[in-house]
């Protein structure tokens, strides 16, 4: 891969799988070297991880709505979609999939969301019960996502549910999202030369 620096923004949706962000971003920071990670969590995954470390920037609702004042003042969602060179939604929920679909945009991320480039590309990392996995709802609403957005799906693995259920349903691991990652920036960087 071409040396340069990389921005991964890293969203991360209500799921329990939230309290792998950390990992991820360290899987990030090791397998593609000189990466800028932000995170921008959904209130109900900042649940999960606002009291373990984290190596990145971490940017919340909250913050979109305090750093604006005035018309020229930067608008958080705007400045973190130019900033980014790829979107990693990891963990995704089901209800931000379907906001996705829906073009809902209620919070940071689903701003950011509706404001990206259509041209960028976005990954996306599900996280859900068997249940809502294998929903008519998630295979639509994935659909409808891809026929707007540029995008790629790291599809969650089968294993022991935080609900208990055994089924497919788990986010893929933090070190093959970041390998995912690292595949997309070298598809980006070969197509930019």
């Amino acid at each position: 891969m071409t040396e340069r620096s990389w921005n991964v923004l890293l969203g991360c949706t209500g799921s329990v799988a939230s309290i792998k962000v950390p990992l991820i971003v360290e899987e990030l920071k090791k397998k593609i070297p000189g990466v800028n990670v932000k995170v921008v969590p959904t209130n109900a995954s900042y649940f999960f991880f606002k009291d373990m470390a984290i190596d990145a920037p971490v940017h919340t609702d909250e913050e979109e709505w305090a750093l604006w004042k005035k018309k020229t003042d930067p608008v958080l969602h705007i400045e973190l979609r130019k900033w980014a060179d790829v979107f990693v939604i990891a963990p995704l929920d089901a209800n931000t999939l379907a906001k996705m679909a829906n073009g809902i945009c209620d919070n940071l991320l689903t701003c950011v969301l509706r404001a990206w480039d259509l041209d960028n590309l976005i990954l996306l990392a599900p996280a859900m019960n068997t249940n809502m996995w294998h929903h008519p709802f998630t295979r639509k609403h994935i659909n409808e996502v891809n026929a707007i957005y540029k995008m790629s799906v790291i599809a969650p693995t089968s294993k022991l549910l935080a609900c208990g259920d055994v089924g497919v349903g788990a986010m893929a691991e933090p070190k093959e999202i970041a390998e995912e990652v690292f595949q997309a920036l070298q598809y980006i960087a070969s197509n930019k030369e």
